[in-house]
């Protein structure tokens, strides 16, 4: 497997309609006219990605409040997203791509280093995505921790 293609400002947000952490479905057409910040993280539960799901819901208010809906996608079934929603009261969507296709399609997905081994897994990434659903900005490799902080910098909100 190589690098993925990555997304740059400009690009359409690839849509996606993926089922989430309470059951129902969630496709990106249905935010049309709000600006979002879709974050691709590897595993729920795990110390970093709780960390992150915990900043983003602790910035929750302040980002709605300048026109941002949070939705995290990870390759986890919504069984274990729902669990996740509920030990750590996340309080955005979560939603499931246990095919991997859309992260694959967000340039989210595929080889990273790892403790110095290339392996194939998440690439920890945020892209924000503006009213009529194209990339504004693309991040990737991002740190679990600091990295909501760093955003609202990017994003002026600070």
């Amino acid at each position: 497997m190589t690098a993925p293609a990555r997304l740059s400002p400009g690009d359409t947000a690839p849509d996606f309609t993926l089922p989430t952490d309470s059951g129902d479905q969630l496709a990106l057409a249905d935010l049309r006219g709000r600006k979002v910040l879709l974050y691709a993280y590897p595993a729920a539960m795990t110390p970093g990605c709780t960390k992150q799901a915990c900043d983003f819901r602790d910035s929750l208010a302040s980002l709605q409040a300048a026109g941002y809906e949070v939705v995290g996608i990870s390759p986890d079934k919504p069984e274990k997203l729902a669990t996740f929603r509920e030990r750590d009261a996340i309080t955005f969507p979560l939603v499931s791509d246990t095919d991997r296709a859309v992260l694959t399609a967000y340039g989210a997905y595929g080889e990273k280093q790892s403790y110095g081994k290339t392996v194939t897994g998440v690439i920890r990434s945020t892209f924000v995505i503006d009213a009529d659903g194209r990339i504004e900005q693309a991040f990737y490799n991002v740190r679990a921790t600091g990295h909501v902080a760093k955003l609202r910098r990017d994003l002026g909100l600070d």
